[in-house]
């Protein structure tokens, strides 16, 4: 393992929600969503750092009209039974209803070797059990099963998203009644809004590790921890532990605000485990802070506990220009 392991950041500014996935052929690819929310960019470097000054490829733009027409967020890129798949959510209008908006979860397939070049096919929408508010779809295999984790909003339960979980029949269909993982309870859930979101899956020491974001998209955003055996039955709630606690907050001594929504990848030498994230370089922000562009992702080592579990400690400060 790096014990030296060190990166500028923030690496890519103005990029939230980011995803970095390193692949087979030794290329890590990022996409992530971009300010204007608009369209879905992917590129790839063979090292972290190269991915900062990597020329994005525009693989997909927003409908004018239509249920893909508005605020394209959180993509991510997985590769799958030999093909490539990018899940998002978008909306039908930039518009709220009682707060919340109408996005819906979508899933793009390539079957080129080089994502950043093939042709994406629309695979249509990921249908759930309810027509609502969903969106932030993550995909993981254990066992031999594939499995879907994403946030939505049950009619029946108040607040913003849960998170759910359910078996995959194939990258872009889910089998089965979905299973409700977590829902925000504690008080570093709830803060300006009712939210759990952006799960990220790592597996390791016998363990499936899902984080999460919690709470309003400003400095009060956070990241909690849901952990199981990795021999457990994975649909079952009772399999999965909850943090009590946020794993990852604001440092005001940093200068990292509201961080969040992330995804895990591994560093050059294959071995170590690195977090990725967006945050803030400031706390005050002005208007809604889903407008704010300024959340930029930021990559550093993930450690780990003795008893097996993930040590996530603090956002680093941003790079000192030297």
């Amino acid at each position: 393992m790096i014990t030296s392991y060190k990166l500028r950041n923030p690496l890519i500014e103005q990029r939230a929600d980011p995803w970095i996935y390193k692949h087979t052929d030794g290329f890590y690819y990022f996409t992530a969503s971009v300010p204007e929310y608009d369209r879905l960019e992917i590129r790839r470097s063979e090292t972290i750092e190269g991915l900062a000054s990597a020329e994005p490829a525009v693989v997909w733009r927003k409908y004018d009209t239509g249920p893909m027409s508005a605020n394209i967020w959180a993509p991510e890129i997985h590769y799958v039974q030999g093909k490539w798949y990018i899940y998002f959510a978008a909306a039908k209008t930039t518009e709220t209803v009682e707060g919340l908006f109408d996005h819906r979860m979508f899933v793009l397939e390539c079957d080129a070797e080089n994502p950043l070049e093939g042709e994406w096919i629309e695979k249509g929408q990921l249908k759930t059990d309810w027509e609502s508010f969903s969106l932030d779809a993550t995909s993981f295999e254990h066992n031999g099963t594939q499995y879907l984790v994403w946030a939505q909003r049950d009619p029946e339960i108040p607040g913003n998203s849960n998170l759910y979980i359910a078996a995959m029949s194939n990258p872009w269909t889910i089998i089965g009644p979905q299973v409700m993982l977590t829902k925000p309870e504690y008080d570093w859930e709830v803060i300006g809004f009712l939210v759990n979101e952006g799960a990220a899956v790592i597996k390791k020491n016998g363990k499936i590790f899902i984080s999460y974001s919690a709470s309003a998209t400003d400095h009060h955003y956070c990241m909690g921890l849901l952990s199981a055996s990795e021999t457990a039955d994975l649909l079952d709630p009772a399999s999965w532990t909850k943090s009590p606690v946020p794993v990852f907050v604001t440092s005001e001594e940093n200068g990292q605000y509201g961080p969040g929504h992330n995804s895990f990848t591994v560093a050059e030498d294959g071995v170590t485990d690195l977090l990725v994230f967006h945050a803030r370089s400031y706390k005050e922000i002005v208007g809604d802070p889903l407008y704010d562009p300024n959340r930029h992702t930021r990559v550093q080592v993930l450690e780990w506990n003795a008893d097996g579990t993930p040590s996530f400690g603090v956002p680093l400060p941003d790079t000192k220009e030297e």
